[in-house]
């Protein structure tokens, strides 16, 4: 084992908090995140954003807080933790994340939904490096999560799982053998982090489709669940951090996020579900970041 190894074994085992520097610094890069997203929507002409906006704060926290084990220098070292989108439609949040791990041309970012582009609007298996699985059908990912987790179980290897899935796509009937088949079989090294921003294409998921009450289902399930503001960085950091800790069963977590965060005239409404900002949409929605951005960083 050489050094570098063992220091970020030990990272793993002894950060349990976060400073205020490193929250903000995770709050500035999830605001850059959000910047990305609007622009890469905005050369690609079409895509999701409500979702990605959503879910900045969550992945930003995945990647630069640590708990992650993933080296954007080695994306395919195979003691890495592995992280699979079942959601693919908000790809541009994943993409624009890796991207500013530096894991891959920053600038590639902005070639979303191009022809011969690498970031199509769903991901393909390791098109880019971090793309652990390929998405599109919705309610797939976590049965492939689920393969990983119970083949790396079977084979003793010490590697978690995370699948982020959405809160609408929990009405397709798979996910629900999924859920019954990771809690019959223990699959600790699982965690799953649930995007709850209560929209979907239609409308509101409680109007369609009520989920509620979902944390009970999921315990009921076999499943240990952990509940966080999808928008507090410590909350996601420490959710992630509970998680691991968990040897009893699988464990989800609940992100209680807001569709569009970051942009006033987005967020909460379901129509901006699948569909990009126009020319004019677009420079308010960067202005509005610029200035949350501005304040972030200014401690306000």
């Amino acid at each position: 084992m050489n050094r570098i190894t063992l220091i970020r074994q030990r990272k793993r085992l002894n950060c349990n908090m976060l400073t205020e520097e490193h929250i903000k610094n995770i709050e500035l890069k999830a605001t850059e995140i959000r910047k990305d997203i609007i622009n890469m929507l905005l050369a690609a002409g079409s895509g999701h954003s409500a979702g990605p906006l959503g879910m900045a704060d969550v992945f930003a926290t995945l990647y630069f807080s640590e708990t992650l084990y993933w080296d954007p220098a080695d994306p395919w070292k195979e003691d890495r933790d592995r992280v699979l989108l079942s959601n693919g439609h908000i790809c541009p949040v994943w993409y624009a994340t890796l991207g500013h791990t530096g894991a891959f041309s920053h600038q590639e970012v902005f070639s979303l939904r191009k022809l011969g582009s690498r970031l199509q609007g769903h991901p393909h298996f390791r098109s880019l490096p971090g793309v652990e699985n390929t998405a599109g059908p919705l309610g797939q990912g976590l049965s492939q999560a689920i393969g990983l987790s119970l083949a790396f179980n079977m084979d003793g290897v010490r590697r978690r799982i995370y699948c982020l899935l959405s809160d609408a796509e929990l009405q397709e009937g798979q996910n629900w053998e999924a859920f019954m088949f990771a809690g019959k079989n223990n699959l600790h090294n699982l965690t799953v982090i649930i995007d709850r921003n209560n929209i979907q294409i239609d409308g509101n998921t409680e109007e369609i489709m009520p989920l509620e009450p979902l944390a009970e289902k999921f315990k009921a399930f076999g499943w240990s669940v952990i509940e966080v503001d999808g928008h507090n960085i410590e909350e996601i950091y420490n959710g992630v951090e509970k998680a691991k800790a968990i040897v009893e069963n699988p464990t989800v977590i609940i992100a209680h996020t807001i569709p569009g965060k970051g942009v006033e005239f987005m967020e909460g409404n379901y129509v901006w579900h699948g569909i990009p900002p126009k020319p004019d949409q677009g420079a308010e929605a960067l202005k509005q970041l610029r200035s949350l951005f501005g304040q972030i960083e200014a401690g306000e």
